[in-house]
């Protein structure tokens, strides 16, 4: 296409940083596709919040290209792998702004992303791509739960260059604040449930150094014990090391991890968590992060005390915020029915697409 250059973005150090130019840029084309394609902000990010992210690339590496169409920065697309055994898999992602689609830059983005992740060594492809049309007609995913639309855009493109639809994700939202005298009893009765041999803890910031480990073997079952369908996302195994040195990047994010652990007390070890992440402008929403409790130990209500435990950890702590925003995978019943139960209502739907490739 004439006056269409793909180039590759460097990672600053910081946002002041001489060469941060084209990382802003590719940060503003997210915040305007994002923007437009929502109706909202709730996903707009800053970048001092996205820095951190692209700057753990020991353990999560990851590139970024920015598209220009005449000088203008109007797409960028991303390719991210694990390092070690797990390499065989590549996520990628394509954002084009709403006045420059329909030319093409989204499949150049997409073939050149894809050119990256086969230097990788890559030879599983995964695409999370969000469906924000209701109605029309519908491609079901293949776990039987959820569908996407089967017209659209982005749809049409996934299915040309290959990918298969696996799994569909919902995007909830609940509005805060939570009447405090409602959580409190609620809370009451999943402690009930729990009973006497699970006790809940929370902090905000950096892991206490006596749950170190256990936090860092739950973020290793998060990626193996939550569902993904036909996705087969292999493990991303965590250190003490790696928690470390993912906290300490994240001391410079204007925003606040708040997390709720649930103690399995015979054995004095965590046994789940839940993470909430509230940025510093409490006119935006909070990420809901991870969530797991150990297949082991399920059954005891500990997925609705953990989240209701954080819920009321975050109004204590960051009280303000308009909403709290997760995803879940559409077939994972029992987490849908803790947020359905608290009072989270669904507003997207995501697609998870998969290609395999031969080097």
């Amino acid at each position: 296409m004439t006056g269409l250059t793909i180039t590759e973005v460097v990672i600053p150090d910081s946002v002041d940083a001489p060469n941060a130019r084209d990382f802003l840029a590719c940060i503003d084309v997210r915040s305007a596709v994002w923007a437009h394609d929502s109706g909202t902000r709730d996903e707009v990010r800053p970048p001092e919040e996205m820095l951190p992210g692209w700057r753990k690339q020991e353990f999560e590496p990851k590139r970024m290209l920015l598209a220009r169409l005449d000088g203008r920065p109007v797409g960028r697309g991303i390719a991210e792998h694990r390092p070690g055994d797990a390499a065989d898999t590549a996520w990628l992602a394509v954002e084009v702004v709403a006045d420059a689609r329909g030319r093409g830059i989204g499949r150049a983005l997409a073939e050149r992303v894809e050119d990256l992740a086969r230097e990788a060594r890559a030879t599983k492809f995964i695409v999370y791509a969000p469906c924000w049309r209701v109605g029309g007609p519908r491609l079901a995913a293949p776990t039987g739960f959820g569908d996407v639309a089967a017209d659209t855009p982005e749809t049409r493109l996934l299915q040309s260059l290959g990918y298969r639809l696996e799994q569909v994700e919902r995007g909830s939202r609940l509005a805060l604040p939570v009447d405090t005298s409602a959580l409190d009893a609620s809370i009451a009765d999943a402690c009930a449930a729990a009973g006497s041999e699970y006790r809940v803890h929370t902090w905000h910031g950096a892991t206490p150094a006596e749950w170190r480990d256990d936090i860092a073997h739950l973020l290793t079952r998060m990626s193996t014990d939550a569902p993904t369908a036909g996705l087969e996302e292999d493990e991303d195994p965590w250190t003490v090391e790696r928690l470390l040195a993912d906290e300490a990047l994240e001391e410079g994010s204007p925003s606040l991890n708040l997390v709720a652990a649930v103690e399995h007390v015979p054995s004095g070890r965590l046994v789940g968590f839940t993470e909430l992440n509230a940025p510093d402008d409490r006119e935006r929403p909070v990420d809901q992060e991870d969530t797991i409790v150990l297949t082991e130990h399920r059954g005891h209500r500990l997925g609705m005390l953990l989240k209701l435990a954080n819920i009321a950890h975050l109004q204590r702590v960051r009280p303000g915020h308009p909403r709290i925003i997760t995803y879940n995978a559409e077939e994972n019943r029992h987490m849908l029915d803790v947020n359905e139960a608290i009072g989270f209502e669904p507003f997207v739907y995501e697609g998870a697409w998969r290609k395999d490739v031969r080097l």
